[in-house]
């Protein structure tokens, strides 16, 4: 581990175990989101199929980077973004959404997909079944809150932009791509105008499959309210996005006739 990254850590590790009762500075939040960005760099791998994936194998197993993952998410937790300004708090939603999840993967691993791993605490809901989502996870000024709290009561609700959908991660290999670093105020229209054409000219994405014809990611059917509300919102949203060749294949009447999704886990472990 470099100097840097020792140092990182340290402020992290030492800030979370004396913050009791202080409120964290904003060269905290710094250190914090730089020892989350090295773990992110240690552990990510860009695949030759242009899907990120994690090596949790190697993280699980190295038991103080998991430390510094769960004291990035505890330093999060103590935050309170409703005194940020906009972008920095759909950085701090978002970020802290995407540590939690690898989190998650992480304590259950090995697991072939997300969805085996069961919500906890919510034995009346069927959707506890089928997924981390519903297991209150971190307070947040107050507020234990899961995954879908996160994703959909705080991003979505707030925010109304549909590209938040490429800046959660699901650790999945149908989702679009994790970020390589944590996600920026700064950048971050930038980034997330690159992440929606990365994921739109992605196969997983979408896909020609007929003149006219397009198979396109489960993501945009099930979330349609966020891409115009229709087949034809969606269409719309990846002419923005669309790259040669896909959007050639765009330029003319186009229908969707089929969705699909890869819940297989992203684990660098496995063949690309």
């Amino acid at each position: 581990m470099s100097g840097t990254s020792n140092i990182s850590r340290r402020a992290l590790l030492a800030g979370v175990a004396g913050a009791a009762g202080t409120v964290f500075t904003a060269g905290f939040a710094r250190a914090a989101a730089d020892a989350y960005g090295e773990l992110l760099a240690r552990y990510l791998v860009a695949a030759s199929d242009g899907i990120n994936r994690v090596d949790y194998a190697a993280w699980q197993a190295a038991p103080a980077d998991r430390q510094t993952l769960t004291a990035f998410i505890q330093a999060e937790g103590r935050r309170d973004p409703s005194q940020m300004p906009p972008a920095e708090r759909f950085v701090y939603w978002t970020n802290l959404y995407n540590a939690l999840t690898l989190a998650v993967v992480l304590d259950a691993y090995p697991v072939r997909s997300i969805r085996d791993i069961k919500s906890k605490g919510r034995l009346l809901d069927p959707k506890s079944l089928f997924g981390p989502w519903r297991t209150k996870l971190v307070t947040v000024a107050g507020r234990r809150m899961s995954l879908d709290d996160i994703e959909h009561g705080a991003l979505r609700a707030e925010f109304g932009d549909p590209r938040v959908h490429y800046a959660v991660n699901c650790a999945s290999l149908g989702c679009p791509n994790l970020l390589v670093r944590p996600w920026q105020a700064a950048t971050l229209d930038a980034d997330l105008e690159a992440a929606a054409r990365a994921y739109v000219n992605h196969p997983r994405g979408v896909t020609v499959v007929g003149a006219g014809r397009l198979k396109v990611s489960s993501l945009y059917k099930w979330y349609d309210e966020d891409f115009g509300g229709s087949d034809a919102g969606i269409v719309t949203h990846f002419r923005r996005y669309a790259a040669p060749p896909l959007a050639d294949e765009l330029d003319g009447p186009v229908r969707i006739v089929d969705d699909g999704y890869d819940w297989s886990l992203n684990d660098a472990s496995r063949p690309s």
